[in-house]
């Protein structure tokens, strides 16, 4: 459970996303509260309910960055769904419920994953002891005087120092589990989950035998060895509590199941019927998984859309009830833009610095080239389709296209992006509307 300040947590979200200070607040007082609420006495406990978000904003303006760096912030199993998915439910739409079942499968992930890293000293000492086997063979019983100690000793400072690398060893490690695909009608996943299980348990206990070079044996016999260290009981007892008491649920796109007032489309029911089917779990019930059964009254829901066509107002009452937290998130300006390009952690312009740096180029971003990038991306927002700062991802593949094809062979590793460079190869495309419609 993060014990961060609300104002840590914004400072933390700062690092990566531009503005929206207001969506920040909301989601770093959600993540507080859970803190809070594990410091509250019982029966008390119980009865405090996260407060569900609604953020209302258009696309590219940071919505499902915010929720995803939060999870990351509060070490809390995360996942992100469209609503769209569960339209026409009964004939082609998935089951609400497998929201709780994909949630505690990333839990348990990732559990196991704390578990192993948790053991990996341990499993390398043991994957060493199983590659000297391998190079000196014969009997490790402890009744067997030991007079190879001393080569043991000899081979382990080899290993040690990198000298077998490239010696090539059998080895034997658990064979992978059975991957099966099972394409079940709307509303049996739970019957598809226990047939992936009975499929699963089949290779369970199977071993193969690979010959491999000691480097990669050193890696597959310590993954191998990590994994036998976990206890898988206690690995879903401790997954199904992150969910419950951690849990995030992100739900995008939730305008496009809202019933727009005076509409009399047909899909209008299945929409809204999507909207009945959320609400038991955001409201707080019972789901069946693999693992047991999750309780969802604890789940933090962060629900996100556009609203260009409905209105919050246009979803039922109950559902709106369920979502007492309501931020808007502004339009990004061309100043925006600027700061995304340059500021956070991940900046674009760092990301493809350092991808040309590979090559050996070094590329250079001046104030007027950042600046005019970022124009060229509101323009075109303007007079095409508003995709927010996912314009800049097509705008900067369209600019450095021909630097990154011919970087390996540059006679001069150094490039300058300023106003001039963005201008000659951005400038037709961005003033001619059916160009910038297709191709930025």
């Amino acid at each position: 459970m993060s014990e961060m300040t609300p104002r840590e947590i914004v400072q933390e979200l700062d690092k990566y996303i531009i503005g929206q200070s207001d969506a920040k607040r909301a989601v770093a007082i959600a993540l507080r509260n859970r803190w809070r609420r594990s410091q509250v006495p019982a029966p008390l406990h119980q009865e405090i309910t996260p407060k569900n978000i609604l953020m209302i904003g258009p696309t590219g303006v940071g919505k499902t960055e915010i929720a995803r760096r939060l999870a990351q912030l509060a070490n809390a199993p995360f996942i992100k769904v469209e609503a769209t998915k569960f339209t026409e439910v009964g004939y082609v739409g998935k089951d609400v419920e497998s929201i709780i079942r994909d949630l505690t499968e990333t839990a348990v992930d990732m559990i196991r994953s704390e578990r192993q890293t948790a053991m990996r000293q341990r499993a390398e000492e043991m994957a060493e002891e199983r590659i000297l086997d391998a190079l000196i063979p014969g009997p490790r019983d402890s009744s067997v005087p030991r007079s190879d100690e001393g080569t043991r000793q000899k081979f382990r400072k080899m290993l040690r120092e990198g000298k077998l690398d490239q010696q090539e060893i059998e080895i034997e490690v658990a064979a992978p589990k059975a991957g099966v695909e099972i394409m079940a009608p709307a509303g049996m996943e739970e019957m598809t989950n226990q047939l992936r299980d009975m499929f699963s348990n089949m290779s369970q206990g199977k071993t193969n035998t690979r010959k491999v070079p000691v480097a990669e044996a050193q890696r597959l016999l310590t993954d191998d060895e990590a994994a036998k260290l976990v206890n898988e009981e206690e690995v879903r007892a401790l997954a199904l509590e992150r969910v419950q008491s951690g849990g995030i649920v992100f739900i995008d796109e939730i305008d496009k199941v809202a019933v727009r007032s005076g509409s009399q489309q047909g899909t209008d029911i299945s929409r809204e019927g999507v909207q009945r089917d959320l609400l038991p779990l955001v409201e707080g019930s019972n789901v069946s998984t693999r693992y047991g059964v999750v309780k969802t009254d604890h789940i933090l829901f962060i629900a996100s859309g556009a609203f260009h066509l409905s209105k919050p107002s246009d979803l039922i009452p109950e559902l709106q009830g369920r979502l007492p937290i309501r931020v808007e998130l502004d339009a990004l300006s061309a100043a925006d833009l600027v700061r995304i390009l340059q500021e956070p952690e991940n900046a674009l312009v760092r990301q493809y610095s350092a991808l040309l740096a590979s090559d050996g180029v070094t590329l250079r971003f001046t104030d007027d080239g950042v600046q005019r990038i970022a124009e060229i991306a509101q323009q075109v927002n303007e007079r095409v389709e508003n995709i927010g700062a996912r314009r800049l991802h097509t705008i900067m593949e369209r600019l450095l296209e021909e630097v990154a094809f011919a970087a390996p062979d540059l006679s001069q590793p150094s490039v300058e992006v300023n106003a001039a460079y963005v201008d000659g190869r951005l400038q037709d495309l961005a003033q001619d509307e059916d160009l910038s419609r297709y191709i930025l």
